[in-house]
């Protein structure tokens, strides 16, 4: 297993310093996250990509229904190439009350996965760095233009990561076609959810029979080990031991706010 650390609410200063705390400490990843506005995650993932070496940089998470798919692609693949193959994506519909409406962006659920499909499958032809027509539903292109050879480190392509539902075709199916899963449920009695050690064979199960290949595939889940909770570790070696390949750690809601999050980078990763 391995292990990352979503940097919450901070100034851009504060997610470069962080980066390398981050690094020092021996974590494996660094996240940031978009909004509508705000600090704008690729320009401090570019900033932290120099001050690092060796951890993986992405958002958690992306919403491509509201991204021109060539500025994503080339926001990726610059990052990738600067970082000497470092970049992920996770991807998602995002959050509508970031200001989805206010700005006149896309809010009916099905058009937005809609505009994400054919965003990510444009991601992966732009960075074959050749020539392709695409004709979809929402976008149309017919790319000939040339920029030389810009194609990502990472080959087949920068791995993708999608947030699926469990129990929804969909969604699963999604994520199942590309490189990793940022899985939730739903439950009855408790709402929404990140699955827990119980949960996962039937996920890696639906997963197999979508198309995933195991072996290679990334299941992501978030959540909050702090330092000391028996408890949380008890549920972080269940994930380990039943196929979760990545734990994020989300220190969304922080009363001790910056202070608290660094002292929590600085403790490091969990130790299975």
């Amino acid at each position: 297993m391995k292990f990352g650390f979503v940097i919450p609410y901070a100034s851009a200063k504060d997610f470069l310093e962080l980066s390398v705390e981050i690094e020092k400490a021996g974590w494996d990843a660094a996240f940031g996250w978009e909004t509508i506005y705000g600090i704008d995650p690729w320009v401090v993932l570019g900033g932290m990509s120099a001050l690092t070496e060796r951890i993986k940089l992405g958002t958690l998470l992306t919403p491509p229904s509201r991204r021109r798919p060539w500025k994503l692609a080339s926001e990726l693949v610059t990052l990738d190439m600067i970082s000497d193959g470092r970049a992920l994506l996770c991807a998602g519909l995002g959050a509508l009350e970031t200001g989805f409406a206010q700005v006149g962006e896309e809010t009916d659920r099905k058009k937005r996965a809609e505009l994400m499909d054919e965003c990510l499958e444009l991601l992966q032809q732009f960075w074959t760095g050749k020539p392709f027509e695409f004709h979809g539903a929402h976008y149309d292109v017919n790319w000939t233009a040339p920029v030389g050879e810009v194609i990502p480190i990472q080959q087949p392509r920068i791995p993708i990561w999608n947030v699926g539902l469990m129990g929804s075709n969909a969604s699963m199916r999604r994520a199942a076609r590309w490189d990793g899963v940022l899985p939730n449920m739903r439950d009855p009695e408790k709402g929404w959810r990140t699955p827990g050690p119980a949960d996962l064979p039937g996920l890696r199960a639906e997963l197999e029979e979508l198309g995933a290949n195991l072996d290679t595939f990334d299941i992501a889940i978030e959540g909050l080990t702090p330092v000391g909770d028996e408890a949380a570790m008890d549920n972080l070696r269940g994930l380990s031991e039943n196929g979760a390949t990545w734990w994020i750690e989300s220190m969304w809601e922080t009363p001790g706010g910056i202070p608290a999050v660094r002292e929590r980078i600085a403790a490091g990763p969990p130790q299975l």
